[in-house]
């Protein structure tokens, strides 16, 4: 598994987020590969993504869902 993790430059969700990924996978004994990305908004446009932080499982976007706009 691969999960890749998109934030603005000012997002401060980071450290939150890898406390939640690393006890979900620890929880359900899974392995992953895990990567935090610091992009900035034309970065963002130009990956189609909406939120910050956008995360994303094996390509397939988790999370923001219908969010409007990268912050």
């Amino acid at each position: 598994m691969k999960i890749d993790c998109y934030l603005s430059p000012g997002c401060g969700s980071e450290d939150a987020l890898r406390d939640n990924i690393t006890r979900a996978l620890d929880s359900e004994q899974i392995e992953a590969e895990v990567n935090f990305h610091r992009i900035d908004d034309a970065r963002a446009v130009a990956l189609g993504l909406t939120g910050s932080p956008s995360v994303f499982i094996d390509g397939k976007a988790l999370q923001p869902q219908e969010a409007i706009g990268f912050s």
